[in-house]
């Protein structure tokens, strides 16, 4: 059993990663991931993005060796996933986007297989108090048949942390499932969090992103487009909108020189500028020239949605 001492310090690491799927009469093989490299840093919750068929499912599903790479290093907390595959599986807990499960069973029967596949001693199981975590105390005997498609999805967490991994990898957890849910997911992942569990979080909301993540890297037509602390991702989109309330009802939109200028349904005029390039006085001075009277004003900063478009719809091509 060897660790990458070299990659300790990461709970995942992956350099000049690469797959190609092989491709057909009908199809020419596609480059899934295109030489990525990606480092996670431990005990962080990492958020990794990107529109469909960017790559991030044919990351995940390497990780949890279901795909071969065609070539590349990964190691995930310090075992090298060529040399020491079982060993750095089992550092990872990973929560599927699709609910797959044998309906069959209760969900205490379901976990304590899924620990008996890990090789958890009986007594070193903690089925009940995962269950009673995730809010499924009162359905472990009941059939998994029976469950409402969100408590399939809270039992997919618990199967994921049955034999205490430190790395917990989250795909699209919350996709489809209510905003009580949401909550109570996120709760409990965050609690995991706490306790030094190293969260990989992949989601369509940008929002869910922006506010739990340490960390974000954008995935894009099978490379890292952005790899950042979440702050200064946002940050680095030069772009601020500047919203005016004016004294006086508008009539048209004012000619502000540079500035293109947009009136709101609630009558506020909206001046997207570049802080780079321009200041909030420049703007108020044309606002002057024009003869618009300010009540009031604020800025609106950019968001996560504004750097995912940009980083990919926007440069698509």
């Amino acid at each position: 059993m060897q660790q990458n001492t070299d990659m300790t310090q990461y709970a995942i690491s992956a350099r000049s990663l690469r797959k190609t799927y092989k491709g057909n009469a009908k199809a020419p093989p596609k480059e899934a991931l295109k030489g990525i490299d990606l480092q996670i840093p431990r005990g962080s919750i990492f958020g990794l993005l990107g529109p469909n068929g960017a790559g991030k499912s044919t990351f995940i599903n390497i990780l949890a060796g279901l795909v071969n790479k065609s070539s590349g290093d990964v190691s995930v907390w310090g075992f090298d996933l060529d040399r020491n595959a079982r060993q750095a599986r089992a550092a990872l807990g990973i929560v599927p986007q699709e609910i797959n499960m044998d309906v069959f069973f209760t969900p205490k029967e379901a976990l304590d297989i899924q620990a008996g596949l890990y090789g958890v001693p009986k007594e070193k199981r903690r089925t009940m108090e995962i269950l009673t975590a995730l809010g499924l105390a009162d359905k472990a005997d009941s059939y998994v048949r029976q469950l409402s498609g969100g408590m399939k999805r809270r039992l997919l967490v618990a199967k994921a942390m049955i034999h205490s991994p430190p790395i917990l990898i989250l795909d699209e957890p919350t996709a489809g499932v209510d905003i009580e849910l949401r909550k109570q997911l996120w709760e409990y992942v965050l609690e995991l969090h706490q306790a030094g569990v190293t969260i990989v979080l992949t989601t369509h909301y940008l929002e869910e992103a922006q506010e739990l993540c340490d960390q974000i890297a954008i995935i894009h037509e099978g490379g890292v487009v952005a790899c950042e602390p979440t702050e200064k991702l946002i940050a680095s989109l030069d772009q601020k909108t500047l919203m005016v309330t004016p004294l006086d009802e508008m009539n048209g939109v004012p000619d502000l020189g540079p500035f293109n200028a947009e009136i709101k349904p609630d009558g506020r005029l909206a001046i997207p500028y570049q802080p780079s390039k321009a200041q909030v006085g420049e703007i108020l001075a044309k606002l002057s020239a024009a003869k618009i009277a300010v009540k009031d004003l604020s800025t609106v900063e950019s968001d996560l949605e504004d750097v995912f478009l940009e980083l990919t719809y926007r440069n698509t091509g």
